[in-house]
This record gives C-alpha cells, sequence and structure tokens, in this order.
C-alpha cells in the first residue's frame, strides 16, 4: 500500500525513499479547497517551503505563491557542442577558472549591465530591453519597498549560489556539451516574498483555516492576484533570459580558455521547474504550478540533472496525462544541507566528485552527491513520464 492511497495523489515514487515530512506537506496540499484535481507527486520529491518540492499542484481560479516558491523561474538550459571529449585538455581547471572570471558566482554580480557587444546577438540584447521596459510597467514594484533598479540589471547572465551550477558534460557518443542552472536572482526573491506575505494577510483578513500558513493563495479576479502573475511571469522571462545571457558568456569563456571557437550544434533546451503557468488538463483551465517538476508533454524536451558526481540527462517527454504533462527536475535531496554538513567530510567530497573538475571545500560539502537520491532510481520511477535521449556525465562544475 503506497502512503499516498488515502490522498488526493498520483505518486511516480516507486523504489525511491520518500520522507515523512513531505508525505505531511503533501497531505496538507491535499486539503486546499482551491485544488483542481489530483496532486501529481515526482520522485525526487522533498521537503521544500509550504509544499514539497517535486510536486505539480492544480488549481483553480487561484495561486498558492509559496508553492511556486521565491526562486521563481528557475531551471535549466543545456547545448551541445562542436567538440568532443578527447579534445578538452587533460586539467579542466583552466576552463572552470576561466568561466568563474567571467560569469559571477555567489553574491557576485556584474559592474555593469552585459551590453550587446557580449551577447552575440542583436535578438538578445533586444529581449533584455523588453524586459526592462515590462519591468517599470509592474505594478507589484510598489510592494517592494527599496529596490536597487541596477542590481536586477546586474543580476542578469549570474549564476546564485546553492544547488545553481554551470557544467560541462560529456554524452554517449563522447560529445561535449555545457549544462547550467539558475533562476529569477534577487528580484525573483523579493517578487515571491512579496506574494508570499500578501496571500497570508489576506487569508488572516478572510479567516481562512490553513494547515501551513505558507499554503495561503491568491484569488483570481483580485488586485493583488493581477499584480503577482504580472510580476510571476515576468521573473520566469528574466530567469530564462538570464540563463541564455549566462549561456553566452559560458560559450565564449570555453573558447577563450580551449583557445579555439567554440559553436552549438544542437538547439539549447531552456526549461523551468519553478513556475505557474494556465494549461488545460482534463477539459478545464487550471493553474499548474510545479514545484522543482518540468513541463513534459509528449515530444517536449526537458532536462533532468543528477548532482555533481553523477549523470544528468536530456529526456523528451511522453505526455502523460496524470502528472499533468510533468517529470522530475532532478534527483532531489534525500537529506537537508545541515544533515549533509553534519555527515560528511572533506575527504567524502573528494571521494564522490572523483574526476569532476570542481572546489572540493567544505563551503560545498552541502550539495555532495550523497546528499542526493540515486538519480537512477529516479529515473526508473519516472519511465512512462519521459524517454532518455542524452545521458550525460559531468567532467566540470562550477558552484557558487
Amino acid at each position: 500500500m503506497s502512503e499516498f492511497d488515502e490522498l488526493k495523489v498520483k505518486a511516480w515514487t516507486g523504489g525511491v525513499p520518500v520522507e515523512g515530512e513531505a508525505i505531511t506537506q503533501i497531505r496538507n496540499i491535499s486539503m486546499l479547497p482551491v485544488l483542481a484535481g489530483h496532486i501529481a507527486i515526482m520522485p525526487d520529491v522533498h521537503l521544500g517551503k509550504g509544499a514539497t518540492v517535486g510536486s505539480v499542484i492544480p488549481t483553480k481560479s487561484a495561486i498558492i505563491p509559496a508553492a511556486v516558491g521565491v526562486d521563481i523561474g528557475c531551471g535549466m538550459v543545456a547545448v551541445r557542442l562542436d567538440m568532443k571529449a578527447s579534445e578538452l585538455p587533460d586539467s579542466l581547471s583552466v576552463v572552470r577558472k576561466q568561466i568563474e572570471r567571467d560569469v559571477p558566482v555567489g553574491f557576485d554580480m556584474h559592474e555593469q549591465r552585459v551590453e550587446q557587444d557580449r551577447l552575440a546577438s542583436k535578438r538578445l540584447s533586444a529581449q533584455v530591453d523588453a524586459l526592462h521596459d515590462r519591468f517599470d510597467a509592474l505594478a507589484i514594484r510598489n510592494r517592494l519597498g527599496k529596490l536597487d533598479d541596477g542590481r536586477v540589471w546586474r543580476q542578469v547572465g549570474t549564476l546564485g549560489g546553492g544547488n545553481h551550477f554551470i557544467e560541462l558534460c560529456v554524452d554517449e557518443a563522447q560529445s561535449v556539451w555545457i549544462m547550467l542552472h539558475s533562476g529569477s536572482r534577487n528580484i525573483g526573491n523579493m517578487i515571491g516574498q512579496c506574494a508570499i506575505t500578501m496571500a497570508r494577510e489576506i487569508a488572516v483578513k478572510q479567516n481562512r483555516t490553513l494547515p501551513d500558513r505558507d499554503l495561503a493563495w491568491l484569488d483570481e479576479g483580485s488586485s493583488e492576484f493581477d499584480e503577482y502573475v504580472n510580476g510571476l511571469r515576468w521573473a520566469q522571462d528574466y530567469a530564462a533570459i538570464n540563463r541564455e545571457v549566462m549561456l553566452t558568456l559560458v560559450l565564449a569563456a570555453v573558447a577563450k580558455a580551449m583557445q579555439r571557437p567554440i559553436e552549438p550544434v544542437e538547439a539549447a533546451v531552456n526549461c523551468h521547474h519553478n513556475y505557474a503557468s494556465l494549461e488545460e488538463h482534463f477539459g478545464q483551465q487550471v493553474w499548474i504550478t510545479r514545484k522543482g517538476a518540468v513541463s513534459a508533454r509528449a515530444g517536449e524536451l526537458g532536462i533532468i540533472p543528477g548532482s555533481m558526481g553523477a549523470r544528468s540527462f536530456i529526456v523528451r517527454g511522453k505526455g502523460n496525462a496524470q502528472s499533468y504533462c510533468s517529470c522530475s527536475h532532478g534527483a532531489g535531496r534525500k537529506m537537508s544541507r545541515n544533515a549533509a554538513k553534519r555527515q560528511f567530510s572533506l575527504d567524502d567530497l573528494v571521494a564522490q566528485t572523483e574526476g569532476v573538475e570542481c572546489r572540493k571545500d567544505t563551503g560545498v560539502i552541502d550539495e555532495i552527491p550523497g546528499a542526493y537520491k540515486d538519480i537512477d532510481a529516479v529515473m526508473a520511477a519516472q519511465a512512462d513520464l519521459v524517454e532518455v535521449v542524452h545521458m550525460l556525465k559531468q567532467v566540470m562544475c562550477v558552484k557558487g
């Protein structure tokens, strides 16, 4: 008997352990009156803020801001290069250091906005300009308090910290890929936090009984909902453009380090895994919140990364209706960051990232592969959601 049998849930967790706290969160979500159907649980599911990471939540005429999260539009981009593994230098240290010089990580940002001469295309430059114009018109800006507008634009093309990364990978045909993971940076966090606060305040005013105050929602038709949705869509676009700008900078950095031209030879896959969108499922229009989940419509390409010492996958969706055409967004944590720091040592990190050019210091122990679920078990559990197109093995990883 599944731990989800008594809940309004369909889960793809066979062979993958699910923590008790995550099950409690899922039970809390299943009690909400704004649900528009069952919750779909992905095999990478784990405890999150308000809602579990690795869940797909359908709501009718409402959105739960904390379920979307504060890294709005966080996601992945990957592109195959015109290079084989045999062409890589014996030591990738020079490549990693060049990327770290050219792409700000952690709390760092560019000294000034990345200009057109570094963006490689007028199209991308025009997208950044359009994003700027839309930002000026966002009503939710008035709720954000003191705002450093310059920081918003200096963070376009930056990685951030935590589980965000830039990697070089090698696929089954020994082709080299660039893959990176990032989101909407500080401005997305500000919009998300603002919306969570608005939803909590409304819940108090309307005496809504909630199993968790982070499951408060905004109702369609309200001014707060409209402000949030406009900000949400903007932040999702910001995140996608941030990844595309970063990809351009990484391509240039690799070319500089390798002292040879570098060209992508397969269209980049750029996908969100923390977002909400209005979609049609089971004959009705509903808001689908994918918190740590990727859209996997029939034929749609997506990215499922493992940890920095494991494998990652480029996948093609099978359009499984019961999952709301979704799949997992990664391996998923099996323990908290603090638990990982307590359990693992620097020697463990070195051993588990053998063969990967990456930071091997105490600052990234919380990202050690052992803190994550087995990516092969996760992939096996969702065999009816996606098919594998490429299997990638990390050979270099930049962390914030």
